[in-house]
């Protein structure tokens, strides 16, 4: 597993331990999230995405399955610097996935390889997003994404690398940094109910959100390792969105504080996606996927793992 110590990686080691897997993680710094027992439970190697020899040294291995996670996955640190997030997320898959097939024509390794993307890749499109719609990036994060699953769909053409691209659309949980809107409101509300500050900073509330719980995406991605389809591109997704103004109001009840909400142009997105909600119709039908969270659990989690 790429990206073994970010966010989604941790949640996503511990879900396979628990269920037995053994697990390789490739990581570039490291997994404090995880408890010492899981920890000691991997198999730790050094990756860095932009040095070829550090990847070709990961791959041989043997593993039943790949899951590629590892990437400069914050639209800000993106657009601050697309071309690293090129470098990273494109460069990097591509690297990887000939890595992958070199192995394969050496070892006779055929790993199923799980590319996460995310739904942003549809850019501005009404309603709800399928895999049947067209790509078209409108930020720099979704454009180097697009290069990531172009990169992966080549290796599977050309040379048969079992390739399975999941679009996660947008989800949160215990562990997220404040880099992301739910964590940054959750801290920002804090520190209102704290300091009795009569308002807090936030970007535009207009965009419409769906937030899955991270454990659910968890769950897609290892019933994707399972039963996922080749070739395929799979939308991770609730289909209910909601404005980001409503979100906010219901994590200030959640924390216990009334602040108005302020704009602070720093943190508006010139890019913003009206509205970013995806249909998993597909997911649901190959792998019997449904999402266990509401969206007030999610949120509760997300406010209450501050407090811890």
């Amino acid at each position: 597993m790429t990206g073994a110590d970010g966010f989604v990686g941790t949640w996503l080691v511990r879900r396979l331990l628990r269920d037995g897997h053994e697990v390789v993680g490739g990581v570039g710094g490291s997994a404090s999230r995880l408890t010492p027992a899981e920890q000691a439970a991997v198999q730790w190697l050094p990756l860095e995405l932009t040095d070829p020899d550090s990847v070709r040294a990961v791959v041989g291995k043997g593993y039943q399955a790949v899951v590629h996670l590892a990437a400069v996955a914050s639209g800000g640190d993106a657009a601050r610097d697309p071309g690293m997030a090129w470098v990273v997320n494109a460069a990097g898959t591509a690297r990887l996935v000939q890595a992958l097939l070199g192995a394969k024509e050496r070892e006779g390794t055929d790993p199923l390889v799980l590319v996460v993307s995310t739904g942003e890749v549809y850019g501005r499109a009404q309603g709800p997003r399928r895999e049947t719609d067209p790509v078209a990036p409108c930020s720099p994060y979704a454009a180097s994404k697009v290069g990531a699953e172009a990169a992966a769909f080549e290796a599977w053409r050309r040379a048969g690398l079992r390739v399975v691209v999941a679009r996660a659309f947008p989800h949160t949980g215990p562990g997220q940094d404040t880099r992301f809107v739910v964590p940054a409101f959750v801290e920002r509300l804090r520190l209102a109910k704290q300091t009795g500050a009569p308002a807090v900073k936030v970007g535009n509330l207009a965009p419409v959100r769906e937030f899955l719980h991270v454990d659910d995406v968890v769950d897609a991605y290892v019933r994707l390792l399972g039963h996922g389809t080749p070739g395929e591109v799979y939308n991770v997704a609730s289909g209910e969105g909601m404005a980001l103004g409503a979100i906010f109001e219901r994590l200030s009840a959640l924390v216990g504080v009334h602040a108005v909400p302020e704009i602070d142009a720093r943190l508006v997105r010139p890019a913003d996606i009206p509205c970013l909600v995806g249909d998993a119709t597909k997911l649901r039908s190959a792998v019997g996927w449904v999402p266990r969270h509401s969206l007030e659990e999610t949120l509760k989690d997300v406010v209450d793992a501050q407090a811890d």
